[in-house]
Order: C-alpha cells, then structure tokens, then sequence
C-alpha cells in the first residue's frame, strides 16, 4: 500500500491498539483518519520506555521513552467537534502528566502537575477528557522533568481536521528533532549543562524528521501534499525549505500553530521549538523524482528530509493554495485593552539551591527542581524551589476583558514564549516586520518588544513560559491567573 494512502481502521482495533495504529498510518501521511465513527474517540497512552534505532550499526539502539511503540507517536486525528478521551498510563519510574499543547481546553485538562492536576505516580492512570475547539496541528507532551522527557522523545500529535477546507491528495506530519546521542554507542549523553541552560540551549547531535536521519517520504506524483511541519526539540530553531518544486511554486505556508493564515511563501519563516506550520507543495509529475526538505537556519544549509513522487501522475490541474476555513478564536477588544508588560531577563542572581534540599525532597518531586535559576519573567523566577512550591501569578486577569502583553526580551538570546490554554493574536515589533497571525507560541528576538493580545474568556491559572527547554526549567517560566 503506498504510504501516502491509509488503511481503514475499525473504531476496536483503534481503542485496542491504543493509537499506535493511529501513528503508523498517520505519520506515513494518510488521508484523513477519522479515529470513530462517533463523537468520541478513545485512546490509550503508555509512556514508558522503548529501544528504537536513531543511529545505524554498529550503533545500538537508543534508549527512548515514548507513549507508542515508535517516535514518534501516536498521531491522534480527530475531526472538528469529536470529544477525545485520552488515558496516560505511566509506566516510568516518576510522576509525569500530559500537556496539550495549543489547545483551548478546560484547566483542569491542561496537564501541568502541582497547578491544574495532581501528579500521576508511576503506575497510575489519569484520563483527560476534552473538545478542542479549534481545528489544526498540536501536540503533547509531559511538563515535569521535560527536559530529558521530550528529549529521550515522549511527544505525539494531535490533528483536528477542518471542516469543509480544501482537499489534499496527501496529509504528512513531519517532526523536526535533534537527539544528544553518541554516535558510536547510541546511547544519551547530558541533557542540560549550566553553559547551555545560562545561554541557547543544549543542542543535539543528530537530527531527524520522524525519528530517522535523513528519511524518504513518499508522495503521491503530481499531488498537492500538506506537511505538517513540527519543530519538537527542546532548543534547536529552524527555518524550513521544501526545494526543487517545479514551475517554481515552491511550498506555501497555510496555517501558523494550526491556526489558518493567508497562504503566503515559505520563505524565512523561522521554527522554534514548539512551533508548528502546515504547508502545500506540489509533488513531481515524474515517479522517482524528489523533493528536499531543507533547513537553512545555520551557516551551511542541513538537508533534512526527502519527498519522492510515487504512483501514476494524479490528473494536471493548476496549483493554487487555498486558505483553510478560518478560526473562531474570541476578538479581542484592542481599544480597550490593558496593556500588561513582561520582561524576559537574566535572574537577578543567579540562585544555587542548597545540596540537602535536592537531597531531601522525594525523588519524583526532585525532578521537577533545577539545581540552578539563570532566568526570569518580570524579576520572578520559577520553580526556584520545585513545580510543587507555587509562587504567586505573574498577572490576575479578569475574565471577559482584552489584554495586550507587551514581551521584551532583555537578554541576547532567542525566547519563543508559549501561552496555555489561549491563542495569542501577534500584533506587531519594534524591530521586525510581523505578519498579524494567531499563535500559542511566539519567537521573541534579542532585544525586541513583541505585541500580541487576547481576550481572556478562559478561566483558571494557565502557565507562561520560554520553551526552550532548559530556559522554562531553570525560571522563565511562571502562570497567569484569569479569574
């Protein structure tokens, strides 16, 4: 079966295979997987640890810890309106949860331990249960011990599929991450260093797009194929090329974080971490032809991926992107607005935490404490003393009115700084041009005021931070409070 074409799945093997199946068909890039005929789709996540092989021989195989059997994984698609129920089972040796990342769902389902859930201890079950309401590309993840979590590769995508939107011939999810491994042996090096949490991060040694290094996608010849391209390291930005298109239609961006843009040229539209963009392309006419998926953020351009045309040529037709089906994301009232600053800066001080707190604080909560504070989010840090001693809000909101934050980055590093539970409506730079989108993840330049907005319909404490990984665990990081 060619890959670009997924197989028809009944809702019990679904439920059985507990999104596994979902990922194998997914990934490949399918078309759209309904995962149950109602509107309920079940599934069940064990996140624990799995070999897979990264490297080749005589490398072994990498110690990962996934919620499927392969990174990544599960690919869980939903249409618009579904309700999903998902079931974290945890198989570690820690506590750990589920953040869903991007999507506007009730607080109690945001998966942030010590502020909207208890933790869920090794060999517990937690369920969460939602609607998103919004359509587009997420994904999920733990929000505790994140930094060698996400890093050993325990992530998954979540699509929910638009209504009434244009049609693709192929629907691919492309994961964007680098591995800090040991090319000889396979296995994990360090995480995090004080160099690499004090400056831009700790960066990998090997990148991939889907777990493989250098992997060929197939696509069907002649087709329109969406990407849905997902920058999942815990440090690493990039900027993305889809190279070699014929007639010169290159790849166009359709959506920003899932959330519909006009279709405009990918063409230095840089990817933080936690970044997403779905693009169209079209595919060769020629079998056995390709295309190269390109990062160009770096000094020599880093071929990442290629797509090569399979099948008989689908019928000749024009290539036009077409917009999606716009977002209901509540308006907010810019007139209106309270502007609330937040300043992104080096600690104070840096804090060192004294070796017998580390000691004595019980294992599965000593994950969540880094040894060191290096920043902070208007003078405050957090979690200086572990996720579970809660420092107050950065900001009380009132429910039903409109906010402008105005971020500033008064460091020299980059910041993409992500929202829970909203959509922030990006308004503009004090020095950059800024194309007005919706975004729950903003890359913050060195030196720069960026302007975004929302208008805060959504109760409850939703945490604000960098999510450069090592940045959010030694304190850019604290919540909002809307009430």
């Amino acid at each position: 079966m060619p890959a670009f074409l997924a197989p028809r799945l009944s809702r019990r093997t679904l439920l059985r295979a507990g999104g596994t199946v979902l990922a194998a068909a997914a990934v490949a890039g399918g078309r759209s997987l309904a995962a149950a005929s109602t509107d309920l789709v079940e599934v069940e996540l064990l996140a624990k640890p799995r070999l897979q092989r990264i490297l080749p021989e005589p490398a072994a195989p990498s110690p990962l810890i996934t919620y499927a059997e392969r990174f990544p994984g599960p690919v869980i698609r939903l249409r618009k309106g579904q309700r999903l129920r998902a079931t974290l089972v945890n198989g570690l040796d820690e506590h750990t949860s589920i953040h869903w990342h991007g999507i506007r769902l009730p607080n109690a389902e945001d998966g942030v331990p010590f502020l909207t859930q208890a933790v869920t201890r090794p060999g517990e079950r937690h369920t969460y249960e939602f609607t998103p309401p919004d359509s587009g590309s997420f994904f999920f993840h733990p929000h505790c011990n994140t930094v060698e979590l996400l890093g050993r590769g325990l992530a998954g995508a979540l699509i929910v599929e638009e209504e009434g939107g244009p049609k693709f011939d192929a629907d691919l999810v492309c994961m964007v991450k680098d591995w800090i491994l040991d090319k000889a042996t396979g296995a994990f090096g360090e995480f995090t260093s004080d160099r690499g949490a004090s400056r831009a991060g700790t960066f990998g040694t090997v990148s991939t797009v889907n777990g493989e290094i250098d992997p060929v996608i197939d696509v069907p010849a002649n087709g329109d194929v969406r990407a849905r391209l997902y920058n999942v390291d815990s440090s690493r930005v990039i900027d993305l090329r889809v190279e070699g298109t014929e007639n010169g239609g290159g790849a166009w961006i359709i959506a920003v974080d899932g959330n519909p843009l006009p279709p405009r040229p990918l063409d230095g539209w840089p990817m933080a971490p936690a970044m997403r963009l779905d693009v169209v392309f079209r595919a060769p006419k020629e079998a056995g032809k390709t295309l190269r998926l390109t990062n160009v953020y770096s000094a020599e351009p880093k071929p990442l991926a290629t797509f090569r045309a399979t099948g008989p040529a689908l019928p000749n037709k024009r290539f036009a992107p077409r917009a999606l089906p716009a977002a209901d994301i509540p308006e907010p009232d810019l007139k209106t607005a309270q502007v609330v600053p937040m300043a992104f800066s080096a600690a104070a001080a840096p804090q060192v935490f004294d070796s017998a707190l580390l000691t004595t604080l019980p294992e599965a909560d000593a994950r969540c404490l880094a040894a060191k504070t290096f920043w902070a989010i208007n003078q405050q840090s957090w979690p200086e003393g572990g996720h579970e001693r809660l420092p107050p809000p950065l900001v009380t909101l009132d429910k039903g009115r409109s906010y402008v934050f105005e971020l500033a980055n008064l460091t020299p590093h980059l910041h993409p700084i992500h929202i829970h539970g909203y959509t922030f409506k990006v308004l503009s730079s004090d020095g950059r041009k800024v194309v007005p989108h919706h975004a729950d993840t903003v890359l913050l330049e060195p030196k720069e005021r960026l302007r975004v907005a929302i208008k805060a319909d959504n109760p409850g404490d939703w945490m604000f931070h960098c999510h450069i990984i090592e940045h959010q665990d030694t304190g850019m990081m604290g919540y909002i409070r809307v009430a």
